[in-house]
C-alpha cells in the first residue's frame, strides 16, 4: 500500500479492498485510495500557497509597503478572480481533446508558483522599481497567476471526477483546506502578536515560500493515476463558446446554479469593506489587520472539513446555510455602520463578524464546487465548470462598482446590498436539485 493509500485509510473510514464506487469504472475505483491521498496532499500544498500569498491581505500589504499606486491595489483582486474564470470556455474545449488531463493542472500550478515567486522577488528588489513600474509588474504578475489558476480550476474538477468517487470529493477539499488553514493560522498569529516581523523582506520571503508550495503541489499531482478520458465532441474557439452558451437556454438547473453563485459573490466581495470599515490605516500590518488575518484563518480551519463532508450529503443545503450566514454577518455590519458607527471602534467586533462571513465563504466555495461536479456526468463536467465560471467571471468584472457606491453613499449601504444578495441566494439555492440523492439521475 502506497503512502497516499495509507493516507486514504487514515482519513476515510472504510475498507479499500471492499469499496464499491457509484461513479467510477472498476479500474479507477481500485486506484482511488492512492488518488485520494494524492489529491489531498497536492491540494493542501496549493492551499498553503494561497495562505502565504493571500491576494486580499498579504499581497495587498506588500504592494502598499513598496509604494505601489492605489490603482494597482484596486485591480489586484478583480484581475485575479475574473481572469481565473473568463478563459475557461475556450480552455475546456482544448482540455476535452486531451485523454490525460492531469498535465494541465500540473502546468497551471507551475505558472501560479512562478508568478507568486515573482511577487516575492519584487519585494526583495523593491528599490529597482518605481511606484508606477511596480504597479504595472504587479498587475502583469497577477494576470499570469490568474491564467494558471484558470487552468487548475477546470482541470482539477475534471480529474477529481475521474479519480475520486461521489461521496468522497467534498472531503478532499475539506481536509486539504483544514490542514492548510492550520499553517495559515500560525502565520497570522505570528504576524498579529509580532513573533514574525512584518517587514518587506520577511513578508516577501513568505510570499516566495508560497510560490514554492505551488511548485511542489505540481510535482505531487503528477503522481495521480489517471485513466484516459473521452475526447470526442471537443470543439474550439467561437464555435465552443456558442455551443456551450446554449446550455444556459436548455439547462434550467445550470442557470439557477449560476444565479446562486452570482448572488453569493457578496461573500467574496465583502471582506475588503470590513477592513475599510475598521479604519485600520497603519502600515505596520499589526493591530486590526492581524486580527482580521487570524479571523479568516480560524474560519477556514474550523469549517472547511465540516463543509466538505456536509457537501457530500447535500451541496444544495450547504449553499443555503452558507448564504444565511453571509446575510447575517453582512446585515450586522451594515446595521452598525449605518446606525451605530461608534461601536465599530471595538477592536474585536468586526473581526468577529468577518469570522462568520469567512465561514460562510468557505461553505460557498465548497458547496458550489461539489455541486457542479455532482450535477454533471464524466463527459460534461469540464463544460459545466467552464461555462459557470466564465459567466460569473464576466459579472465579477462589474464588482468595481461597489467601490464607487461606497465612496458616494458609504460602506454601510454596500454591506446592505450584499445582505440583500445573500438573502436572495437562499431562495435561489432552494430551487437547486439535491444532486447527492441516491436516486438522482443526470
Amino acid at each position: 500500500m502506497s503512502r497516499f493509500a495509507r493516507l486514504h485509510a487514515l482519513l476515510v473510514d472504510d475498507d479499500p479492498m471492499a469499496q464499491v464506487c457509484r461513479d467510477l469504472p472498476e479500474s479507477a475505483c481500485r486506484a482511488q485510495p492512492h488518488n485520494y491521498g494524492v489529491n489531498v496532499v497536492s491540494l493542501c500544498l496549493a492551499r498553503v500557497g494561497e495562505g502565504l500569498a493571500d491576494a486580499k491581505l498579504v499581497l495587498a500589504w506588500l504592494l502598499d509597503a513598496i509604494g505601489t499606486p492605489t490603482w494597482a491595489l484596486g485591480l489586484l483582486v478583480p484581475v485575479r478572480e475574473s481572469l481565473a474564470m473568463l478563459p475557461q470556455l475556450v480552455i475546456s474545449a482544448s482540455i476535452r481533446r486531451l485523454p490525460i488531463r492531469k498535465t494541465v493542472y500540473v502546468f497551471g500550478c507551475i505558472v501560479q508558483g512562478a508568478a507568486i515567486i515573482g511577487f516575492g522577488l519584487m519585494g526583495w528588489f523593491a528599490q529597482l522599481f518605481s511606484g508606477t513600474l511596480a504597479g504595472i509588474v504587479a498587475v502583469v504578475l497577477i494576470a499570469i497567476f490568474a491564467l494558471g489558476r484558470s487552468l487548475c480550476s477546470i482541470s482539477f474538477k475534471d480529474v477529481l471526477g475521474k479519480t475520486v468517487d461521489m461521496g468522497r470529493r467534498g472531503s478532499v477539499s475539506g481536509m486539504a483546506g483544514t490542514i492548510a488553514a492550520v499553517a495559515t493560522l500560525l502565520l497570522a498569529i505570528g504576524y498579529a502578536i509580532g513573533w514574525i516581523p512584518m517587514t518587506v523582506l520577511v513578508v516577501s520571503g513568505m510570499v516566495a515560500l508560497g510560490g514554492a508550495c505551488w511548485l511542489l503541489a505540481a510535482f505531487v499531482f503528477g503522481l495521480v493515476r489517471e485513466e484516459p478520458g473521452a475526447t470526442a465532441g471537443g470543439i474550439n474557439g467561437l464555435a465552443a463558446v456558442i455551443a456551450q452558451l446554449g446550455l444556459l437556454k436548455s439547462d434550467a438547473q445550470l442557470r439557477r446554479l449560476i444565479v446562486t453563485r452570482t448572488l453569493l459573490l457578496s461573500s467574496a466581495l465583502a471582506p475588503p469593506f470590513y477592513i475599510a470599515l475598521s479604519g485600520d490605516s497603519t502600515t505596520s500590518g499589526l493591530g486590526t489587520l492581524g486580527a482580521f488575518m487570524v479571523a479568516a484563518a480560524a474560519a477556514s480551519l474550523s469549517s472547511t472539513y465540516v463543509w466538505g463532508r456536509f457537501s457530500d450529503r447535500s451541496s444544495r443545503l450547504v449553499l443555503m446555510v452558507a448564504a444565511t450566514l453571509a446575510a447575517l454577518a453582512n446585515a450586522a455590519a451594515a446595521f452598525l455602520a449605518l446606525t451605530m458607527p461608534s461601536l465599530l471602534e471595538e477592536a474585536s467586533l468586526l473581526p468577529a463578524l468577518l469570522f462568520v462571513l469567512m465561514i460562510a465563504h468557505q461553505g460557498v466555495r465548497l458547496g458550489r464546487s461539489v455541486h457542479v461536479v455532482d450535477m454533471a456526468d464524466r463527459d460534461n463536467r469540464a463544460t459545466y465548470t467552464a461555462l459557470s465560471n466564465s459567466v460569473v467571471g464576466l459579472i465579477l468584472l462589474a464588482g468595481g462598482v461597489f467601490g464607487v457606491i461606497a465612496q458616494w453613499l458609504g460602506i454601510g449601504v454596500v454591506l446592505a446590498i450584499f445582505t440583500s444578495m445573500a438573502a436572495l441566494a437562499i431562495i435561489a439555492a432552494a430551487g437547486l436539485d439535491d444532486v447527492q440523492r441516491a436516486d438522482f439521475k443526470v
